[in-house]
């Protein structure tokens, strides 16, 4: 698969990613030997960059765990990233921030154990803290990065003055925010990662996979899936994105492609220093994910994208309170 660069610290990943949030939270109960199944197969076609993170397994290191096992025989060919920055103590999500220096060491020793690993290439603040001062989370991993423990420094859904101020301290190699068809905000940053030379992650590529074909209604999911309370999947929403998904799909059955690919192909064409990291538990959608990184989009095609989601998809990414702020 071909390369990018994110960042001008030396941090260079396969076009595609992978994200593992989805095998063990926010999308109903999770096959966790299929989770490695997919982990495995997405390294035999290329992959390289695989995403994890404390929250993932609500602080009891079940995510980190099962992609260190994973990746355990290929472990110096690939890109680990992990998160730190919420307050897990209770074992439950959403239950605050805590990017204090003493727990940014925790956490990044607790990762280091369960992954099985002796360092981490990216690691990131999951959440801005508005308690602590971003020079200190900055300078913290700083530290981790001269004894060695951490490689690469990013931050995800933070705002350009924090990125800024981050930067100033430990050079940020990576931003990641969720971007898609569906989702289009975080475009106002990036005139802030060109000038500064940050990479950026794109998560839930795919629209929550709401792009896949394969979106229901809310309501529909298992209790524990994160969808049933997503505004896309509410009635008014649902029925827009599922006519632009349709309307997707023509687009590219004249081209012989699926819509999740031409979907990561359209996140793809909008910068070289942009890395999707699609989800899945799937061997075979992994193949099918991965496809997109040799496809080419023409402005004809772009074009067509534009005018059925000029600006995105239908509804808000969270519901209430729960949109990051960024400053």
């Amino acid at each position: 698969m071909q390369q990018r660069t994110l960042g001008q610290q030396g941090l260079t990943t396969s076009a595609i990613g992978y994200g593992t949030m989805g095998i063990t939270m926010a999308y109903g109960p999770g096959d966790e030997q299929q989770g490695i199944a997919a982990i495995r197969r997405a390294r035999e076609l290329g992959v390289t960059f695989f995403d994890t993170a404390e929250l993932y397994g609500l602080g009891t290191g079940s995510n980190e765990t099962l992609v260190g096992q994973a990746v355990k025989g290929f472990r110096d060919e690939v890109v680990l990233a992990t998160k730190f920055g919420f307050d897990l103590t209770s074992g439950q999500p959403g239950m605050g921030l805590n990017s204090r220096p003493d727990n940014i060491r925790k956490v990044t020793d607790n990762s280091l154990r369960y992954l099985d690993t002796d360092h981490i290439d990216v690691l990131y603040q999951h959440r801005v803290d508005p308690d602590v001062p971003i020079e200190d989370v900055a300078g913290t991993v700083k530290e981790l990065i001269e004894a060695g423990k951490v490689k690469y420094f990013g931050l995800s859904e933070a705002g350009p003055q924090t990125i800024r101020r981050a930067h100033a301290v430990q050079p940020v190699s990576v931003l990641q925010t969720e971007y898609s068809l569906f989702e289009r905000d975080v475009e106002r940053l990036f005139p802030t990662l060109d000038e500064l030379g940050i990479g950026f992650v794109a998560y839930s590529p795919l629209g929550r996979g709401f792009i896949t074909g394969t979106a229901k209604p809310a309501g529909q999911y298992d209790q524990t899936d994160m969808r049933n309370h997503d505004p896309r999947w509410q009635p008014g929403n649902f029925e827009k994105n599922l006519d632009a998904v349709h309307r997707l799909g023509e687009l590219t059955a004249a081209k012989g492609i699926t819509v999740p690919q031409l979907a990561l192909a359209w996140v793809l064409a909008q910068g070289e220093h942009i890395v999707p990291i699609p989800g899945t538990r799937s061997p075979q959608r992994v193949e099918e994910n991965n496809a997109a990184a040799d496809i080419t989009l023409t402005a004809a095609d772009l074009e067509a994208i534009r005018d059925i989601l000029p600006t995105g998809g239908f509804g808000a990414r969270y519901a209430g309170q729960g949109m990051p702020t960024w400053t």
